[in-house]
């Protein structure tokens, strides 16, 4: 005949009904849940039960309990919790509280735009028996939102598993961080015959200002300029002259005759300069860099789609990030956007 009180399908633990386990040390949170009132923890792991806590926890199903017994390769999932959270961390980012029936999350320590080392996290949750799941990649993200979290699967988990953990953050420098996005001031060049010569009206204007008001910037200075090279090119000089430290040029982008735009930048005298991209709408996007100072081109796509690919890249640049070729080829992949009735972005799959 098996003995109740010493089955076990938990490394680390012993079962004992409840009523046996007067005196002994709870070795995992329980949780209670009220429909319409309460969900949360009615006992915490460590808890020493108490003959008055037999009758609540049998009112919560239990008639049986796991007590601890950690042998010296093992870990509690809660220290484990603590750990994996330290070595997912980098700058910008911090724990919230402590662990929940074993889990734990990382929070924004700031504003700013989240960069996650897919490749480690990979790594990471390939181990086992240990997880983080996070926001996506390139998420902007406000103070105090939480941004992962983490914890060990199983009640005691090997600390092996978790040192291999800690071992992939450290080689990765941080797997989970925040870096700060700088306010702008912008400068910016509309460029266009149509829109010159009165002949249409600018449309540019109130759109770029609303998305660099919105990320806490400011304008520099707008100017309107025909499809003349030398012009854009004298514009965009006063301007950096005026102290801007962003470059934005509307319209000229793409194969027409009188599409000058990306020629005037690159007279410039610009170090980088990459010309399309992988999303849809912003395949004639530009992107390059008059030393320091980013510049972006908008194809005509800015004007009339209220999501673009200047909504992925403005965040990143403003954190610091040079942006090529290939971070505009990675975003192939979801850069198609799904053009909703409402549009709903960043809460979308648009640039993830």
């Amino acid at each position: 005949m098996c003995d109740s009180s010493q089955e076990n399908h938990n490394p680390g633990t012993k079962r004992l009904a409840v009523t046996e386990a007067v005196g002994t040390v709870l070795a995992h949170d329980i949780t209670e849940i009220r429909p319409g009132e309460f969900k949360g923890r009615a006992f915490r792991k460590g808890h020493i039960i108490r003959e008055e806590d037999v009758s609540h926890l049998q009112r919560l199903g239990k008639e049986n309990l796991f007590v601890l017994h950690i042998a010296n390769d093992e870990m509690h999932e809660d220290d484990a919790a603590y750990a994996l959270a330290h070595a997912l961390m980098g700058e910008g980012v911090k724990v919230k509280g402590e662990p929940k029936e074993g889990k734990i999350n990382i929070i924004a320590e700031t504003d700013g735009l989240l960069k996650i080392n897919r490749d480690a996290l990979l790594a990471f949750n390939m181990l086992g028996d240990i997880m983080c799941a996070t926001l996506h990649n390139n998420t902007v993200v406000k103070k105090g939102q939480t941004v992962a979290g983490t914890r060990a699967i199983p009640l005691i988990v090997k600390r092996d598993v978790v040192q291999a953990a800690v071992s992939i953050g450290v080689n990765a420098g941080s797997i989970i961080r925040v870096r700060p996005v700088r306010k702008p001031k912008a400068g910016v060049v509309i460029t266009g015959n149509e829109v010159y010569h009165g002949r249409i009206k600018d449309a540019f204007a109130p759109v770029i200002t609303e998305k660099i008001r919105a990320v806490g910037g400011e304008i520099a200075g707008i100017y309107y300029a025909p499809d003349d090279e030398a012009f854009i090119c004298e514009r965009l000089r006063e301007l950096v002259k005026a102290g801007a430290d962003l470059l934005i040029t509307t319209g000229g982008m793409s194969v027409d005759a009188d599409d000058v735009t990306r020629f005037a930048i690159r007279k410039l005298g610009v170090e980088h300069i990459t010309y399309g991209s992988a999303v849809l709408p912003g395949a004639m996007f530009l992107v390059a860099y008059l030393g320091d100072i980013p510049i972006l081109g908008i194809p005509a796509c800015g004007m009339y789609a209220k999501t673009t690919i200047f909504d992925l890249i403005l965040p990143r640049v403003l954190a610091g990030e040079t942006v090529g070729r290939r971070e505009l080829a990675e975003l192939g992949h979801g850069g198609l956007c799904m053009k909703c009735a409402e549009c709903r972005y960043p809460v979308c799959p648009f640039g993830k």
